[in-house]
């Protein structure tokens, strides 16, 4: 079987996570800051915290911008369901905004045409969580325009594009945002085996996300209610989570950062090749806005089934039983069990279940040989 996505571990990463085993500390020791400043660096941003999923990220990112009961958060309905979860932990509601029909992102009329009904209903969001899918940024110099409008904050959902860059700098600099989250699951771009990350560049932000993420714990007396008992003193001074990184993982990540940008640079290669394998095919390749520069973490089509004598499911069905792991990114939120009683108004939201009905995600990952590229090719020539 073909994966649509699969993790490339080397013999440097092997060895930086047996270094750690043999070391004194296998949790809250020197290499989640380490990795923490690499990805910082990285991306030029003040802030970065290491946590253990990037739905932990997300929580904290939500909380620390103040979402509780009473407030509303908007994201795009084509994406995992933590980038609405995070909303509901907090107490607020969801709602969703359609998507671009070219780049597949949150869409910035969508989006206005949804602020100005909602400032007239007395409803605006209090945080708007853009989704950089299969790791192309969004518009987010629009999005930020709105925001400055409309009084809304903005947690960029990045979990696909670290590595990626937006009007030349790099996703993560929270140049248009307030918080950006990056996730490390095996099948992104790097991975810490599980793990994400939240950036910031405002230090009010930071702190806060730092105490959630360990128990609102500190041992920082500037931060407490009293001169400290001793040495040994603690306080919680806010309801946290245990949701840190371990040093296993910030290992994994640091020996990683090393090839960020030799992985997505393979993945630009495999993503032309294939463009021209397929331009004959009657598939619509994934389309890139030229602001952006995408971590290309997915490889999507869209099956163009007015033009074929079969089904979404027949080709998805034909492709996996050739061996090849493709896959569906996403089914849209607003249709599972859960969200669909909170969200009924799905008209507005039409082409996002345009997408759904067409999407298969083929697979891309930098191990993925040209041999296997032209067998992921020619099992989905067999099953159109």
């Amino acid at each position: 079987m073909i994966p649509y996505g699969r993790q490339e571990i080397t013999q440097a990463d092997i060895d930086a996570v047996l270094n750690v085993l043999q070391s004194d500390f296998l949790t809250q020791g020197p290499m989640v800051p380490r990795f923490e400043k690499a990805v910082a660096e990285y991306c030029g941003i003040s802030h970065a915290l290491a946590v253990n999923s990037a739905t932990s990220a997300l929580h904290i990112a939500c909380l620390a911008l103040g979402l509780g009961p009473g407030d509303w958060l908007w994201t795009s309905p084509i994406t995992f369901v933590a980038s609405a979860n995070c909303g509901l932990y907090c107490g607020a509601r969801v709602d969703f905004v359609d998507i671009d029909p070219l780049t597949y992102n949150l869409s910035v009329e969508a989006l206005e045409q949804k602020l100005v009904h909602a400032e007239k209903a007395g409803c605006l969001p209090k945080v708007v969580v853009p989704v950089h899918l299969c790791g192309q940024p969004c518009n987010m110099q629009a999005i930020h325009e709105l925001s400055k409008r409309y009084g809304f904050k903005i947690i960029e959902d990045a979990s696909h594009a670290i590595g990626g860059k937006y009007r030349g700098e790099p996703i993560g600099n929270c140049r248009y945002s307030d918080i950006t989250v990056f996730s490390f699951h095996p099948v992104k771009i790097i991975t810490t085996a599980e793990g994400g990350m939240a950036l910031t560049n405002n230090a009010a932000l930071a702190e806060k996300m730092n105490l959630l993420r360990s128990h609102g714990i500190t041992r920082d007396a500037a931060l407490m209610t009293h001169e400290p008992d001793g040495p040994w003193y603690y306080q919680q001074t806010d309801l946290g989570f245990n949701y840190r990184m371990t040093e296993l993982q910030a290992a994994l990540g640091v020996s990683q950062m090393y090839r960020l940008d030799e992985y997505v640079t393979r993945r630009h290669q495999l993503a032309e090749r294939y463009n021209r394998l397929l331009a004959e095919l009657p598939v619509t390749t994934p389309w890139q806005h030229p602001d952006g520069y995408s971590g290309l973490h997915l490889y999507v089509i869209r099956l163009k089934l007015n033009a074929i004598d079969k089904t979404h499911r027949q080709v998805f069905e034909s492709l996996r039983q050739q061996k090849i792991g493709v896959n569906v990114h996403y089914i849209p939120v607003h249709t599972q069990p859960y969200y669909r009683d909170l969200c009924p108004d799905t008209d507005a939201l039409a082409e996002s279940e345009s997408y759904y009905a067409e999407a298969i995600s083929l697979p891309m990952y930098p191990g993925l040989a040209e041999h296997e590229q032209d067998a992921v090719v020619s099992a989905l020539r067999a099953a159109l």
